[in-house]
């Protein structure tokens, strides 16, 4: 699947963006100058790729996990997701799925796409124009010996105060 135009990334985890309070999933490049993607995604889809992440099993399948299901039943694989592009600071992705009838491409959110990825255990790549035009190579804190971008306990411990603390009105337009 990775080809010239594909770089693999790895899901670095959940953020919560200040002073906005808004949930933003962070992706890096697994080679070269592992730069980073960040994307902003809603609520709901930042809990399901942190309950992914932490492997949390809830009583009944979220969303997510019923989409995984689903598809497993129908005997469709989800083989890998491509963030593709960005048009008007709105990221789109893509699943690439194989069945029965064939290979398959579905467009998705970006944060869709990665919680699917997440609990399928699938790689996920972005396209390398999108990652030339927007990654960025993460500074990391010298003083410190720790990458909090890495650290899971920083992610879940920023990602719980989001959630103790947002409310309705923090998504009104």
């Amino acid at each position: 699947m990775a080809g010239q135009d594909l770089v693999e990334v790895e899901l670095v985890g959940v953020r919560v963006e200040l002073p906005s309070n808004t949930p933003v999933v962070l992706l890096r490049e697994l080679e070269g100058e592992r730069r980073s993607l960040s994307i902003f995604i809603g609520g709901p889809e930042a809990t399901a790729i942190a309950f992914a992440l932490e492997g949390v099993e809830t009583p009944r399948p979220l969303t997510h996990d019923l989409m995984c299901n689903v598809l497993g039943a129908l005997s469709i694989e989800l083989v890998s997701v491509v963030i593709t592009e960005l048009v008007d600071n709105t990221y789109f992705a893509e699943l690439n799925l194989q069945g029965p009838d064939g290979a398959q491409l579905v467009s998705s959110r970006p944060s869709d796409a990665v919680a699917l990825a997440a609990r399928a255990g699938c790689p996920i790549y972005a396209r390398t124009s999108l990652v030339d035009e927007v990654g960025f190579i993460e500074e990391v804190d010298v003083e410190s010996d720790e990458d909090p971008a890495v650290n899971p306990d920083v992610v879940v411990e920023e990602f719980r105060n989001f959630i103790d603390n947002v409310s309705p009105d923090d998504f009104a337009s």
